[in-house]
């Protein structure tokens, strides 16, 4: 049974531009703030928990960057605030709240907006993790989340749809105050979110890569008749993972060619690496989905050589028996044998066995010339 899709609710046709509509089933948002300065102190980075978005304290004394996330997007009174709270344009609030976007950047006049897609933490990131990774049941269906970022001069705005710890390594080198996280400015915190959504598809893809390997090992030892919905399967997530990550790549080749993205040429050489991972990636998935097309060529002519095989067995022994039964239909006449024109070999003593050796006599010879000729056994030299 194939997992449902998710659904998402769209603003209704003809809505206002600007429209905020969330999804009903969306969780409630959970804002946190992190703020930080230059120094490696861990004394100079402050995180907290708000209750509103009003709750926001004053940049502290010393720090330069302030990172807001936003975990869930289910009230849209709380997307509006922030919206104008850090002066958001409408149109980047719908799509914060309509979570189907595609990756993009676009600039506006007071930030840099920017979507991409991370895989859902339902989404079955490890099949088989930890345990033993041969197939044996259907997979679950890749879901990929939306994640917005908004860039301004001194503030970075994160809006996830679920509240799972994407940006944990982030937050890591931002308290210990390791790497250059600390001392770049709000571009180089925006590419590190970036790169931490690109590199979650790495886990992914490499899991699947095992389970490519295996569903291939499978195809070509075992007859199971499920492995065909096992690799649409496998096929249809690799192809949920390519919608997801072409995107970006175009999207990060934005922010690197174009000036108005507000990236200091500095970060751009970090956003090329990130662009190189998408790229990784793109291979790694190109190369997984050629990988199945081909497990489900390998599948049906494995099966179709299978029932070559089975009607070659059920042919030979159908020949086999077609001289048998016309001897046994011979002698199954009820002819009169007082004429010697008339069967008078059934008057023989050893008539019966003498047709029984005759007929194993003939069945055996067959079996030689079909062996001979390379139509069973191994084939003729």
């Amino acid at each position: 049974m194939l997992t449902p899709m998710r659904r998402h609710r769209r603003s209704p046709p003809g809505s206002s531009p600007g429209t905020v509509t969330v999804e009903p089933c969306a969780g409630a948002p959970r804002i946190d703030v992190t703020s930080f300065g230059a120094s490696a102190d861990p004394a100079t980075i402050t995180r907290q928990a708000l209750a509103s978005i009003e709750d926001l304290p004053p940049m502290p004394t010393g720090h330069t960057v302030r990172w807001i996330n936003v975990a869930g997007l289910g009230d849209a009174a709380v997307l509006r605030a922030i919206g104008q709270r850090f002066d958001i344009h409408p149109l980047a609030l719908e799509d914060i709240a309509n979570t189907l976007q595609r990756p993009k950047v676009e600039a506006y006049e007071s930030f840099l907006f920017i979507v991409t897609r991370v895989p859902a933490p339902s989404a079955a990131a490890r099949p088989g993790a930890g345990e033993d990774r041969r197939p044996r049941g259907r997979d679950a269906v890749l879901v990929t989340e939306q994640l917005a970022i908004c860039m301004g001069e001194d503030f970075v705005l994160t809006f996830q749809e679920s509240d799972q710890d994407l940006f944990a390594p982030v937050r890591e080198r931002l308290k210990s105050g390791s790497g250059r996280l600390r001392s770049r400015g709000v571009d180089y915190l925006m590419y590190a979110l970036i790169d931490a959504a690109v590199d979650a598809y790495f886990p992914l893809l490499e899991a699947y890569g095992e389970r490519v390997e295996d569903l291939e090992t499978d195809v070509i030892t075992k007859r199971d008749i499920d492995q065909i919905g096992r690799i649409h399967d496998m096929k249809r997530n690799l192809l949920t993972a390519r919608r997801a990550v072409w995107p970006q790549r175009e999207m990060l080749n934005a922010i690197i060619r174009d000036a108005g993205t507000r990236g200091c040429e500095e970060t751009k050489v970090f956003l090329r690496d990130c662009y190189d991972h998408t790229i990784q990636l793109m291979d790694m998935i190109e190369t997984y989905r050629e990988i199945t097309s081909g497990l489900i060529d390998m599948q049906l002519a494995s099966q179709s050589n299978r029932m070559n095989e089975i009607m070659k067995i059920l042919t030979i022994i159908a020949t086999i028996f077609i001289p048998l039964s016309f001897i046994v239909g011979v002698y199954g006449m009820n002819f009169s044998t007082d004429s010697p024109w008339n069967m008078p070999e059934l008057k023989w003593r050893y008539g019966y066995r003498a047709v029984w050796a005759l007929m194993i006599a003939i069945a055996a010879g067959l079996l030689v010339w079909f062996r001979r000729r390379g139509w069973i056994g191994r084939p003729p030299r």
